[in-house]
């Protein structure tokens, strides 16, 4: 959170962007619609989903810390104009 909110203030907008994007379409909205549709818990699959994206599933916060890293380590984000 630290990295994209760096980004984020630092106004470049777009990279937290694409990592949060990628996060929701990758992993949370395939999650919350397999649980709604195939295990018959309806909202409550939906927010396990929520719950599990944010707090529970470290592969997902490891890869996102990674992604982060990696790009704030480049430094585009300096360049940016506010």
């Amino acid at each position: 959170m630290v990295l994209i909110q760096a980004f984020n203030g630092a106004g470049a907008t777009v990279t937290p962007t694409w990592i949060n994007l990628g996060d929701f379409w990758v992993f949370q909205i395939p999650l919350a619609w397999f649980l709604t549709r195939h295990t018959g818990s309806g909202p409550n699959g939906l927010f396990c989903c929520v719950l599990s994206a944010d707090t529970l599933l470290v592969l997902v916060v490891v890869v996102v810390v990674v992604v982060s890293a990696v790009l704030f380590r480049r430094g585009t984000w300096k360049q940016q104009k506010v």
